[in-house]
């Protein structure tokens, strides 16, 4: 066998390896945070958005979650160009890291591994 055999690599390949990577958008979006804390209580709470992509949501709180717990994200999604109306997006996920940082104005950085179901409704749907 050739060597350029060897490092000859299809671009299936190629494709392939860039696809995996993720694209994540740094978004200021409000976002209401529901789930059970640390000690068991449920409870809600209002955030922002840090960034999101099609996989993993990341915000602060101040409500003390550890890994593992599920928690619901209800974002509220403004009007564009290409959005007619303002959008409300329910997704839930798993808590896959969490860390502590007293510096901040919230107690807690999450990253959340998001399900693939979510809702979407119009903020003017009777539903919410």
């Amino acid at each position: 066998m050739s060597t350029s055999t060897l490092f000859d690599k299809s671009s299936i390949q190629g494709a392939t390896r860039f696809a995996k990577t993720e694209r994540s958008f740094e978004l200021s979006i409000p976002t209401l945070v529901s789930g059970i804390d640390a000690t068991g209580n449920e409870f809600k709470e209002y955030t922002e958005l840090a960034s999101i992509s099609s996989q993993e949501a990341v915000f602060w709180l101040d409500s003390g979650v550890t890994i593992g717990s599920v928690l619901k994200l209800f974002l509220d999604v403004p009007k564009t160009v290409l959005l007619e109306s303002d959008l409300k997006l329910e997704i839930t996920g798993r808590v896959t890291f969490v860390k502590a940082d007293q510096s901040s104005e919230k107690k807690q950085l999450i990253s959340l591994r998001l399900e693939k179901k979510y809702k979407i409704n119009s903020l003017h749907s009777k539903n919410i």
